[in-house]
């Protein structure tokens, strides 16, 4: 929905540049729709439910995660967003002009770079690919977690109805209310934590799948302008590249 919405907010496209997908404001979209839905929870009362229904804690760990890997995906595609930016700049001066300085942008120092001719071909694309996927791979990393807190806490959940199941001596049909409310406890914790980290996963997982292709454009776009730039020599920043890496 939010992909969409905002595909009307696109830039034009200039002399064949790339659109400048707002993915910023997309993330300000859902995080808005995260906001909403959290303070709905919390009128409802479920948070409170779910806190207290997990002696273990690992609900507050997983949602606590989930906060912070949301907030860091959003400063992230502003980041990207920034880096597109500053592309379109960068693509309007010659490759010659290019100042080798980070605030330049990350396309800026791969083309210089690609004019500098070095001895290992691959090493600017090799950054490059560092630059605007490497951040990626922890946070899918810290994704996992999510899912796996959920499991330990499935584990755990099954472990306390194993014990407590376990400790019965004797049945009385007097105490069955008490006996139930001990016996789903432990299960409460299982199915809990197992939820609340499986949402917590898809919910990350979307925002860092939608980061990882705006990322996949990003360096698509800057290899085809970086070859268009040493297969022709002409057009906006003419110059040396991966096609007349000699200048010749």
């Amino acid at each position: 929905m939010a992909l969409s919405m905002f595909k009307g907010f696109r830039k034009p496209i200039r002399d064949g540049a790339p659109a400048i997908e707002p993915i910023w404001l997309e993330w300000l979209t859902l995080g808005g729709l995260l906001v909403f839905a959290t303070w709905l929870l919390g009128v409802r009362g479920v948070w409170g439910l779910l806190l207290r229904s997990d002696p273990t804690g690992l609900t507050l760990v997983i949602i606590v995660i989930f906060a912070g890997a949301t907030l860091w995906c959003g400063a992230r595609s502003r980041e990207l967003q920034r880096q597109r930016r500053l592309m379109e700049q960068a693509r309007l001066r010659p490759v010659a002009g290019h100042a080798q300085h980070d605030a330049d942008g990350w396309a800026a120092s791969y083309w210089a770079a690609l004019a500098a001719s070095p001895r290992d071909a691959d090493a600017p694309l090799d950054l490059l690919l560092e630059q605007a996927q490497g951040p990626h791979h922890t946070a899918w990393w810290v994704n996992g977690i999510q899912l796996k807190l959920g499991l330990l806490g499935k584990v755990i959940g099954f472990s306390i109805l194993a014990i407590q199941i376990g400790q019965l001596q004797s049945f009385d049909p007097n105490q069955t209310q008490d006996l139930l409310r001990t016996l789903t406890s432990g299960l409460g914790i299982a199915l809990l934590t197992t939820m609340v980290g499986l949402v917590g996963n898809i919910l990350l997982g979307l925002q860092l799948t939608r980061l990882d292709r705006y990322a996949d454009l990003f360096i698509a776009d800057c290899q085809r302008l970086g070859l268009r730039r040493g297969g022709n020599g002409a057009g906006p920043g003419p110059g040396p590249g991966v096609g007349n890496p000699a200048g010749t």
